[in-house]
């Protein structure tokens, strides 16, 4: 008799369902459920996928839910899924009572006695779950399910596990008529289609208090790292399988490790992979460590991630982000030198902050004058230090699990002005008329680069037919 699983996908708390494709949140993988695929396929098992991205609503699942009739599910869980994850449980139960009920996640782990209150819940995993989830499959389908119902995950050799398996997400959204020319939605014009996202390492070993201590609680409080050799053999494995042509490191601070990144760059260059890429880093690791941003440019580096979070030092103190106002405007000149384009990321509305505080960070954008804006309403998450000041000193406006996504959408916290940080965020937004025509001359110069011979002449039929 078969044994079949079927992980979900329950996020929908931003863009609800029929939502696929509609950039970041909508377009990339969870590498969570992914690895989980790969580690328990590796293992025997056969196991599939239910997206609610790609479906039309509750309905649909049901109905996709009898048709596919798991033993069990696997729900995975960050706090703003909560909802969803809820009624997919309900629904499961409901359908099929038998069915095991496996949930696992960011919000288990660092809200855990929150998790425990779910109902129609079989087992909770906590941390990862490579190791520990298929361990626990056998046992199900072995007729010999543990008592207990918390399991906590056994860390993963990250050089140990297998490869994520993207064709998991793939063969579901091609199953509802999604015309796919790429694994992974692009969101920026430096990295064209085919795309897709990758993760070099678990970690932080930084202190920010907006993020501290929750990801210790999933990773351990090091930084893990798979091996140079083994994320090159998988950028080759992409290659060969999806034909990629750019990609993205989803690790919280890639550069954060300098022998690392300057060993990557390296063996990336002499295995003759040109591809564009983006990553995370810091203003403080910018300024510091000029000479691996040169040569991470060299490799194919096109654009940073970097957390500039504020244009005020007292607030930079105050959410223990170890950067200084000047390191940021410092780090994003670097940038510029080097051609590498800037996401920002910005928050406005901590706690404490005042309006001038707030204004500081709409000078500093001004200053910067980054490529692309990602500002956010500060957003107290379960797990770390600052939520536990928000919850101490009675300033939370959160009501639903639903509000803590991170858009700059609705109040989060009190004492703050939120029509105000309305037009302050817009008008961080807002260009000099002299940055806008840099700007713009400057992606112009950036496309023309890409358009070589070769692609006019494939463009135009005249070669490749």
């Amino acid at each position: 008799m078969s044994f079949k699983i079927t992980l979900i996908y329950p996020g929908i708390a931003g863009l609800g369902f029929d939502s696929l494709k509609q950039g970041m949140e909508a377009g990339w993988i969870s590498h969570g459920l992914a690895s989980l695929s790969s580690a328990a396929k590796a293992q025997g098992f056969d196991v599939d996928l239910i997206d609610l991205r790609a479906l039309s609503g509750w309905d649909h699942f049901r109905q996709v839910l009898v048709e596919r009739d798991p033993d069990v599910i696997g729900v995975t869980m960050m706090s703003v899924d909560y909802n969803p994850a809820c009624q997919v449980l309900a629904i499961a139960k409901e359908v099929k009572p038998g069915v095991f009920t496996i949930i696992g996640g960011p919000h288990v782990t660092i809200a855990l006695e929150d998790a425990l209150r779910i109902p129609h819940v079989d087992y909770l995993v906590t941390g990862e779950g490579e190791v520990t989830f298929p361990r626990l499959l056998h046992l199900i389908a072995g007729d010999d399910p543990p008592s207990q119902r918390v399991l906590r995950g056994e860390t993963p050799d990250l050089d140990g596990i297998p490869f994520t398996d993207r064709d998991l997400f793939l063969d579901e959204w091609r199953k509802w008529g999604y015309d796919l020319d790429s694994p992974e939605v692009p969101f920026v014009e430096e990295l064209p289609p085919p795309f897709v996202t990758i993760i070099a390492g678990r970690g932080c070993m930084y202190n920010c208090a907006f993020c501290k201590p929750g990801e210790d609680y999933l990773f351990g409080k090091r930084t893990r790292r798979r091996s140079v050799g083994n994320v090159i053999a998988e950028l080759h494995a992409l290659v060969e399988r999806y034909q990629i042509a750019s990609f993205m490191f989803h690790d919280d601070c890639l550069t954060e490790d300098r022998e690392w990144v300057m060993a990557f760059t390296d063996q990336y260059m002499a295995a003759g992979l040109t591809m564009p890429f983006f990553c995370q880093s810091r203003a403080d690791i910018i300024v510091k460590h000029g000479d691996m941003v040169a040569r991470m440019a060299q490799a194919g580096l096109r654009g940073y991630f970097v957390g500039f979070e504020s244009g005020n030092d007292r607030v930079l103190k105050f959410i223990r982000k170890g950067t200084t106002v000047e390191q940021n405007r410092q780090a994003a000149a670097i940038c510029r030198k080097y051609g590498i384009s800037i996401w920002a990321n910005y928050m406005m509305g901590l706690p404490t902050e005042t309006r001038e505080e707030v204004l500081d960070t709409v000078r500093l954008m001004k200053a910067i004058d980054p490529d692309y804006y990602s500002p956010a309403f500060f957003t107290p998450h379960p797990g770390t230090d600052l939520y536990d000041y928000v919850v101490e000193h009675d300033l939370s406006r959160i009501t639903d699990y639903d509000s803590y996504r991170r858009n700059p959408t609705e109040p989060k916290i009190k004492g703050q002005d939120y029509e105000f940080l309305q037009w302050a965020m817009a008008e961080s937004q807002r260009r000099r008329p002299v940055n806008a025509l840099k700007r713009w001359a400057s992606h112009w110069w950036q496309r023309a680069r890409r358009v070589t011979p070769a692609k006019v002449m494939r463009k135009l039929g005249l070669v490749g037919a």
